[in-house]
């Protein structure tokens, strides 16, 4: 997600958004893109990923495409309690969680379920 008004053709890290808490990217917030520009923040990912790790996930919220890979894949969905419209499924919550740890730049390890 974009700042509202952001020039596309020139964004800045404070233009790009979460999608899930609407928190600005920063040096300290890191972030992993998904599709057309979705984003998610170190944050949010690490709430997403707790929730939908237990077997079954905790919240179990499915219907409707996920925001990071817009694919509607019947599974569990961790939807913000922020955004509403913003919706994780577990499979691109778990690749997030991998992009994430790889960074070194963003010092970020999967939470405990």
């Amino acid at each position: 997600m974009h700042q509202p008004g952001a020039n596309p053709n020139d964004l800045r890290m404070e233009d790009v958004l979460c999608d899930f808490c609407a928190a600005a990217w920063t040096p300290e917030r890191a972030m992993v893109e998904g599709h057309r520009g979705s984003c998610i923040c170190h944050a949010c990912l690490a709430v997403a990923y707790a929730d939908l790790s237990p077997q079954p996930a905790r919240q179990p919220i499915g219907q409707g495409p996920c925001t990071m890979c817009l694919e509607d894949r019947g599974e569990p969905h961790w939807r913000s309690p922020v955004r509403d419209v913003a919706r994780i499924c577990r499979r691109c919550a778990r690749m997030a969680a991998v992009v994430l740890e790889r960074d070194p730049d963003a010092d970020w390890s999967r939470p405990q379920a």
